[in-house]
């Protein structure tokens, strides 16, 4: 995810948020993923699924991790994916996580898991389970 222009993070914040049309322009605009993303943390399992099938199988996961599912995080330690480790982590409110992010100038990693951690408190849904 570090990989994105910050323009980029920002509507995919705002698609977070519920904003259909910027997520649609995300879709349209060669960020599906991200669109996708959004719904999947909104509790959207068929994007989920949609994630796995089109080969983002690490921002599926990611997804998992934002649940909390422990398997999630053993798949991100196992394939090396350190940085959605730590924005799960940051997901789900740690501060150690929100230090890491300003100590290395990526504040909109704050922001961004902050809006999550702030939609994912405010309603309750199943989670979808991923069998690794």
């Amino acid at each position: 995810m570090q990989n994105y222009p910050a323009k980029i993070l920002i509507a995919f914040g705002e698609a977070v948020g519920g904003n259909k049309e910027i997520r649609e322009w995300l879709m349209k605009n060669g960020y599906p993923e991200l669109a996708v993303l959004s719904e999947a943390i909104r509790g959207n399992g068929e994007a989920v699924k949609w994630l796995l099938e089109n080969h983002f199988t690490s921002l599926a996961i990611l997804d998992a991790a934002i649940a909390e599912d422990p398997k999630a995080y053993e798949w991100l330690k196992k394939y090396n994916y350190s940085f959605l480790i730590v924005f799960a982590d940051a997901c789900n409110g740690s501060e150690k996580a929100y230090k890491w992010f300003a100590k290395n100038n990526l504040e909109i990693f704050i922001v961004l898991a902050r809006k999550i951690k702030s939609i994912r408190d405010g309603f309750t849904f199943d989670y979808h389970k991923i069998h690794f």
